[in-house]
């Protein structure tokens, strides 16, 4: 078996947002998977901690992925390799945040799905066949997950740290994988991110929007298989 994989679903995501990774990659690795339900991405990283093994490798998406850095900045020795999907490694601007928290109230009045419609839109997808699929299934995660988690992860997500000095200090080998379609973390942020790192790769994902991980399963898959499989160094 290979290293361990710790997976970390974004806002209002389960284990079903990376379940065609879990499936793949399980053959050769043992998945575990943690969902991110404290109001603090310092709260968030310190319980998966708890729970991860010895030392594994990461694959966060959005929220997911601040705690990844977070747990990256706690235990750097215990992280083997990282992967990012959609991850923003700054702090959240304060016009976003006064844009949550619009959500946030629209949440508690009973209008969840309505608030998950604004924070993954479908213009944040790629105009594909499965875009409607895609879509549904973000729904009824969120719904499943109910308000509550909604409100602390919102409220995690408007107190994220910002992690550009965990990028920088960062020695572990790390890929981004960026939806060639996401408006909500265009490209150019995950080059950013990736500039700042000093032994990391980007991977645009062609057909893919803000999930890349349920847009276009197979190229994320294959690129995280390849990516597991490869050197410790990437440049």
């Amino acid at each position: 078996m290979g290293e361990p994989l710790l997976f970390i679903p974004g806002l209002m995501q389960d284990a079903r947002a990376f379940l065609p990774q879990i499936v793949a990659l399980g053959r050769h690795h043992a998945a575990q998977v943690y969902l991110p339900v404290q109001d603090s991405v310092e709260r968030m990283s310190e319980e998966a901690l708890r729970h991860a093994p010895p030392r594994f490798a990461l694959i966060g998406h959005g929220l997911g992925g601040e705690v990844a850095l977070d747990i990256l900045r706690r235990a750097p020795e215990r992280v083997s390799r990282l992967v990012l999907l959609a991850t923003d490694p700054l702090a959240e601007p304060a016009q976003q945040a006064a844009q949550r928290e619009a959500r946030m109230v629209a949440a508690q009045a009973g209008r969840l799905k309505a608030a998950i419609a604004e924070d993954v839109p479908a213009s944040a997808l790629a105009d594909t066949p499965d875009r409607p699929e895609v879509l549904a299934l973000m729904q009824d995660m969120a719904l499943g997950l109910g308000e509550g988690v909604y409100l602390r992860q919102c409220r995690a997500l408007q107190r994220r740290p910002d992690q550009q000095r965990t990028l920088r200090r960062a020695t572990v080998p790390a890929l981004f994988l960026a939806g060639l379609a996401d408006t909500l973390l265009p490209l150019r942020r995950h080059e950013f991110a990736r500039d700042l790192m000093p032994s990391s790769a980007l991977k645009p994902i062609p057909q893919a929007g803000h999930l890349p991980m349920l847009e276009a399963p197979e190229a994320v898959t294959a690129a995280i298989e390849g990516f597991l499989a490869g050197p410790m160094i990437l440049r």
